[in-house]
């Protein structure tokens, strides 16, 4: 899944292969790990300079990592600029840095969330009897002769469901942003001085009884002829923020978690391993800049498409 949603988000910003597989994995895996850690020198300024912990050290190695990375991406744009064109080529020069800093938080921030949704959401659907509605959906719509496009899921409303209520459930990025206060406010009782950083916490929300009925139960049907969206617009659903500070990439990203779940449940069938009840199936998180599964979900996959849609 990781792979997927690394390879259409990336592509679009890198063109072609600059490091291998292996490699730019590690780098996100690290770059996320780091993001989320407790750092005692953030607590305790006074012993920053310590590194007691080793993550300064790690963070400044995976970021020289990640910028030669761009650089290099950006240096291949140049050279096919004059050949070719792609989504970086209309650029001007001199804003190489801009380009690399943009490419790299599209690239970072969507590989990771798209494909922690899309596991989230088969694990929901496996331990809940969801599955059998969700594949008469695509039947109905695109048949067995071929793969779901972007074009197709507005006419898949219950595939969008699942994908908003996997967002709400298990909102991949738990705290938005910082915010910054400009002037003195009082948000439910709580006075907030000019110049306090703000987080907001989405994954709360998302879990709010008063905003959600059973709020800790996967029920997609809860969005189906709803008017709730993910856009930053509802409050009470922010899988991608809001404002001028949401998400710059959620569109693009929203439809890699939409056709890249659709076409996993259309194209194959999923079983947990023989022996193995539902009430096994861990839903363990792992908290930190995202929230992905602890255990790597384990399961059993069976085609069931024609052979050849299947051929690269």
């Amino acid at each position: 899944m990781r792979r997927t949603s690394t390879t259409t988000t990336s592509r679009p910003n890198s063109g072609g292969s600059v490091t291998t597989w292996k490699e730019f994995r590690w780098m996100l895996d690290e770059l996320f790990l780091l993001n989320g850690v407790l750092n005692i020198g953030d607590w305790i300024p006074w012993l920053s300079w310590l590194d007691l912990q080793g993550y300064v050290r790690r963070m400044k190695r995976v970021g020289k990592m990640f910028d030669q990375f761009m650089e290099n991406v950006v240096e291949e744009h140049n050279e096919r600029r004059q050949r070719e064109g792609d989504a970086l080529t209309f650029v001007a020069k001199d804003m190489k840095c801009l380009i690399a800093s943009t490419a790299r938080d599209v690239v970072a921030g969507g590989t990771e969330s798209a494909a922690v949704i899309v596991e989230w959401a088969i694990s929901e659907l496996l331990k809940n009897p969801k599955f059998s509605k969700a594949t008469e959906e695509l039947d109905g719509v695109i048949g067995r002769g071929r793969w779901v496009t972007e074009k197709d899921i507005a006419r898949l409303p219950y595939i969008d469901a699942i994908v908003k209520e996997t967002m709400r459930l298990h909102m991949v990025v738990p705290l938005l942003s910082p915010r910054l206060s400009r002037e003195d406010a009082s948000v439910c009782g709580y006075d907030i001085p000019a110049g306090t950083r703000v987080l907001v916490n989405a994954w709360t929300i998302s879990r709010d009884p008063a905003l959600w009925d059973a709020p800790e139960e996967f029920r997609p049907e809860r969005f189906v002829g709803s008017e709730i969206d993910v856009k930053g617009q509802d409050f009470e659903l922010l899988p991608f923020g809001s404002g001028r500070r949401m998400c710059p990439g959620y569109s693009l990203g929203l439809k890699v978690i939409q056709v890249t779940l659709a076409n996993l449940l259309h194209g194959f069938a999923w079983r947990l391993p023989d022996g193995m009840a539902k009430e096994e199936l861990s839903m363990e998180v792992v908290f930190g800049l995202s929230t992905p599964l602890k255990l790597a979900l384990q399961t059993v996959v069976e085609r069931k498409l024609p052979v050849h849609l299947y051929s690269i």
